[in-house]
């Protein structure tokens, strides 16, 4: 496994286990998903780098418009939990209640 690899594959296993075991806050879970995106969309444009192939330049893009995506959603879901419970604790936050 060469030094590039190593870098990526644990920074996405840094991400996975922050959002599997410090999930105080909706913020800090949100920033996990995101450094997990991140880690993909880098390990995905180095992949199309190293087989010099055309047909899947568009795929890291692709990915960095969807990672776009999901955070904002992400954010628009931490303001709307914020205004309706006051927090944005996760261990506060009943989700089985409408």
């Amino acid at each position: 496994m060469t030094p590039v690899h190593f870098s990526f594959t644990s920074a996405f296993l840094l991400g996975l286990t922050g959002l599997a075991f410090h999930r105080t806050h909706l913020l800090s879970a949100l920033l996990c998903l995101e450094g997990m995106m991140l880690s993909l969309f880098i390990a995905l444009a180095l992949w199309t780098l190293q087989f010099e192939t055309t047909t899947f330049s568009t795929a890291p893009m692709l990915l960095l418009a969807f990672s776009a995506c999901e955070a904002s959603a992400g954010l628009a879901l931490l303001v709307a939990t914020t205004r309706t419970h006051g927090t944005s604790r996760l261990q506060n936050l009943n989700l089985l209640q409408c």
